[in-house]
């Protein structure tokens, strides 16, 4: 494709000192302007201005929370609605012996931070984790058992399966080791851990 322009100067009545003259201008015109406008065409068509709505909402919510926090995560967690105590509440009590505090993280989770050092670890993808849950108390349902985790997120719904069981004392740290929006959490509040090992 080729773009022919011309320019043409001519006698000014008013300036008779101009000259007159023509100047063609002959030169190749590049063929991406057409193809990126034909590509712009073919993206934004509905479907293409949908899916990359819904593709961005999915980045920001995975990628871009805020804290490090995952968004969708929290927005499709359970809440618990019973008792909630924060990390220090749980620390004392635990350390009083006024509660049985259980952490129900995952064993890798452990070793990498330790555990909360009033609080006993029992992994809540565990099978027998009722049973267990059960043996640590003696078989009093009526226990005051404390449950805490990375973010509290998977202690609120553990709580409320817990109390869907029987156990009429459960209790939610919604901080977690790590904090959220209930709190800094066991880690940034420099409570003692032990070992995992």
């Amino acid at each position: 494709m080729r773009c022919k322009t011309r320019f043409v100067i001519g006698i000014d009545s008013f300036a008779p000192h101009r000259i007159s003259s023509e100047i063609d201008l002959n030169f190749p015109l590049s063929p991406w302007p057409m193809v990126q406008i034909q590509a712009i065409r073919r993206l934004m068509n509905r479907r293409s201005i949908i899916l990359t709505g819904v593709f961005s909402l999915l980045v920001l919510t995975f990628f871009a929370a805020p804290q490090g926090r995952n968004l969708l995560y929290f927005a499709l967690a359970e809440t618990y609605q019973g008792e909630k105590l924060s990390v220090q509440q749980a620390h004392w009590a635990a350390s009083k012996g006024e509660i049985i505090l259980i952490d129900i993280r995952r064993p890798d989770e452990w070793k990498t931070t330790g555990i909360a050092a009033s609080a006993l670890p029992l992994d809540m993808r565990r099978d027998d984790f009722t049973q267990q849950l059960g043996m640590l108390v003696d078989g009093n349902k009526n226990a005051a058992v404390a449950l805490i985790c990375a973010r509290g997120v998977r202690s609120a719904g553990l709580a409320n399966r817990l109390q869907e069981a029987g156990f009429t004392r459960i209790m939610d740290v919604p901080e977690g080791m790590f904090g959220s929006a209930a709190g800094p959490g066991w880690l940034q509040s420099g409570l003692p851990l032990k070992s995992a090992g």
